[in-house]
């Protein structure tokens, strides 16, 4: 598999081809990182869907029953846990209670603001999608040998390093 070409090495023929000039290797890895997102997005949600929610629903019921019992946190430490806005955050959380996936509980440090909770419901809705969702992506990764995989994981992980640092300055 590892001398096989892709769409982005036919994309870089092409521009070598055309401006040899240029190093194009932001081009390469980052084409690969897009076109690995575009993949890997709908066939991730796919196990969503299965249990009625989408992404965004998941990613706030999985926040929560990451963060421990008793699976509440603030509205601010979710949204920056899920880096959205606080306007995104309202709209999800809003439609996570409707479906009485969460609720909102007093805040017993401060009596002007709300918690958000994992409901019963919302709790055993998460349990039931947690096996499915890791077997998933293990089954989406298990077309790369381990030793590809950690180096792949570390890669992403100094790029991810890198990116924060840019941010910060």
């Amino acid at each position: 598999m590892k001398n096989e070409t892709d769409a982005v090495d036919a994309i870089m023929a092409q521009w070598q081809r055309e401006k040899p000039e240029f190093d194009l290797t932001a081009m390469e890895v980052l084409g690969r990182l897009k076109r690995a997102s575009a993949m890997l997005s709908p066939k991730i949600e796919k196990v969503f869907l299965e249990f009625g929610l989408n992404q965004p629903e998941f990613d706030v019921l999985a926040t929560l029953r990451r963060s421990g019992a008793p699976y509440c946190l603030a509205p601010t430490e979710l949204f920056s846990t899920l880096m959205v806005t606080s306007g995104t955050m309202t709209n999800r959380m809003a439609q996570l209670e409707k479906k009485g996936l969460i609720e909102r509980v007093p805040n017993p440090d401060d009596a002007r603001s709300k918690l958000v909770k994992l409901s019963d419901k919302g709790f055993e809705l998460i349990e039931a999608i947690l096996p499915h969702h890791v077997q998933n992506g293990l089954s989406l990764i298990a077309g790369v040998d381990g030793g590809s995989l950690s180096d792949l994981n570390q890669s992403l992980k100094d790029l991810l390093t890198a990116l924060g640092t840019s941010e910060a300055e």
